[in-house]
């Protein structure tokens, strides 16, 4: 895999990237490949939600309640009939997506910086 081409700081300032408590997660059946609907508290901004193909890692049940980040100042996005609000980061390891989180408990809506 090849670096991407390098960014101004002031690039990557431009993102809003937050903690966010995942507080629901139901299989999106619409979705051309396997994925969940993901609905994220990010406290003040209230609640996002998001599509996310992490169906190989993670079921439904497991994803209620991890602590998440996420960029929350892209602009919505039609997926079927649903629309993303947010997107979930994450890391593409051999056996599906590993979320990314942090190591302690944060409030929910924390920037990321």
């Amino acid at each position: 895999m090849t670096k991407k081409p390098t960014i101004a700081q002031s690039d990557f300032e431009k993102l809003d990237i937050r903690t966010g408590l995942i507080i629901d997660a139901i299989v999106f059946e619409k979705a051309a490949k396997p994925a969940f609907k993901i609905f994220i508290d990010f406290g003040e901004l209230g609640i996002l939600k998001t599509s996310a193909q992490i169906t190989e890692r993670y079921t439904t049940e497991e994803l209620i309640g991890n602590q998440v980040i996420a960029v929350v100042n892209f602009p919505p996005k039609q997926i079927a009939d649903f629309v993303s609000d947010c997107l979930l980061l994450g890391v593409y390891a051999p056996k599906g997506v590993v979320l990314l989180t942090t190591t302690d408990k944060t409030k929910p809506g924390l920037q990321v910086g």
